[in-house]
């Protein structure tokens, strides 16, 4: 993650004054740098999320099937599950309105929340915490001089996390599971659960596609 605004490896820089050896236009290059740092790389790119906007719902799964090389959907929970996280925040963002940018960066966001689950195993309270700090970079808490970069604005920014805690934070233990457990103890030891999990992702998904439907 970019490193904190106004901070050196020696210590803070104090206000009003700039290192030896630079400019501030030198030092505004370095934290724009930092900034465009965050949330990258993409997890889609432009053309690929340029291709989905065009297509139904159908053709949005289609996809993000193709670009994530799933090809065991039928058999595969994990698969299945992943398909339907992206899916399902795609489309929640097209009723955001999202510019393509915008789209980018929150897919990413989405990629990089279950990246740090199964790479880092990152805690619910830590996955929290750095949902935060990245809020913080992308969206309208930034440091004032910055405010043009800002990606969300204060209301997209609040949408996010309330989609978030729904989408992710209140499954995470299912991925968890999907991650860290055996395929046999996914198929047989608590298939029940699991079913359970999947029929409440399955019909908060479906309210959410009948809702785009109706848009």
């Amino acid at each position: 993650m970019a490193a904190s605004v106004g901070t050196t490896p020696g210590g803070t820089t104090p206000a009003g004054m700039t290192p030896a050896g630079t400019t501030p236009e030198s030092e505004k290059d370095t934290e724009f740098q930092e900034h465009e740092g965050i949330l990258c790389p993409d997890f889609l790119s432009v053309a690929q999320i340029t291709e989905m906007l065009a297509e139904d719902i159908d053709g949005v799964q289609q996809k993000l099937e193709k670009f994530l090389n799933f090809r065991n959907l039928q058999t595969c929970l994990k698969e299945a599950s992943l398909l339907d996280y992206y899916v399902s925040g795609f489309l929640w963002a097209r009723g955001m309105d999202f510019s393509v940018i915008q789209y980018s960066k929150f897919m990413t966001l989405l990629d990089m929340l279950l990246h740090n689950l199964k790479t880092l195993h990152m805690s619910i309270e830590d996955s929290i915490k750095w949902l935060r700090e990245v809020m913080a970079e992308i969206g309208p808490s930034h440091s004032q001089k910055n405010e043009e970069w800002n990606i969300f604005d204060v209301k997209q920014a609040n949408a996010i996390v309330d989609y978030l805690k729904v989408s992710l934070f209140q499954h995470y233990k299912l991925y968890e599971f999907l991650f860290f457990s055996a395929r046999e103890e996914i198929v047989i030891g608590t298939e029940t659960k699991i079913n359970e999990k999947l029929q409440i992702q399955e019909e908060a998904f479906n309210a959410r596609t009948e809702k785009l439907k109706k848009a």
